[in-house]
């Protein structure tokens, strides 16, 4: 690796004389030198999956609460505002020239 001071107009090949290497370069490189330090172990992804798992199972099991949704584009629910009064703030409507105030 290389530090260094660049121009504003900087291109990666013009200063290190290459194209970057993604992510999957260097997982692929890890795996054929078999260094598994960035890996998780299977044990761990497991465990982790049947916490997520036991949370989901109690948000199925639980009746719907009132949850205040609402659809994408708008300014989103009521819900949002009033949390916000309740610190005595308010939401700031930025709008664009050719939406109405």
């Amino acid at each position: 690796m290389r530090v260094g001071t660049v121009n504003m107009d900087f291109r990666y090949a013009d200063y290190f004389g290459n194209a970057p290497a993604t992510g999957y370069e260097t997982l692929i490189y890890d795996c054929m030198n078999g260094d598994a330090t960035l890996f998780k172990h299977a044990d761990t992804v497991e465990k982790g999956w049947e916490i997520v798992q036991s949370v989901q199972d109690v948000w199925s099991a639980l009746p719907a609460r009132d949850f205040p949704n609402y659809a994408a584009g708008t300014w989103g629910p009521a819900a949002a505002g009033d949390l916000l009064k309740n610190d005595g703030r308010l939401w700031r409507r930025i709008t664009t020239p050719d939406e109405p105030a």
